[in-house]
């Protein structure tokens, strides 16, 4: 799966009007995501301020290396080799990704349209997918 230029460049802009509330964004984020499967809960250990700029650091790495996909890829795996460490589940990918977009439609407000939520969806299926092969094949 490729992304266009117009879509990285929506999920870029869009995502630096969100920085400037990201601690906000974060507590939108795991609320939501908790609403959605509590069970998920259990699999944080750490204060949820502290993994809520985890969270959006790791969000601004991904979004700066939209264009350069190829370097993205390794710090994904990493990333992916972690959680499975954590107890993250594949099907949990489902709930984290409509999470996502919950909390970028509440940040972005009117802004938020369905080009932009396409271009975060397919932002968030590649990274998904990237994370997945990695984390839950039997080939590596």
């Amino acid at each position: 799966m490729s992304l266009s230029t117009r879509q990285k460049q929506l999920v870029q802009q869009s995502f630096a009007k969100v920085e400037p509330i990201a601690e906000q964004a974060a507590e939108i984020f795991y609320s939501t995501l908790f609403e959605y499967d509590p069970s998920l809960k259990a699999l944080f250990k750490n204060s949820m301020k502290s993994q809520g700029q985890k969270l959006m650091a790791t969000l601004k790495v991904a979004v700066n290396s939209l264009d350069d996909l190829d370097a993205l890829v390794p710090v994904l795996q990493k990333l992916a080799e972690r959680h499975v460490g954590y107890g993250v589940k594949a099907e949990h990918f489902t709930f984290v990704g409509n999470a996502l977009l919950y909390t970028l439609k509440k940040g972005l407000g009117n802004e938020w349209n369905s080009e932009l939520r396409r271009a975060w969806i397919d932002v968030f299926r590649l990274v998904a997918t990237v994370m997945k092969d990695h984390a839950f094949s039997t080939k590596h």
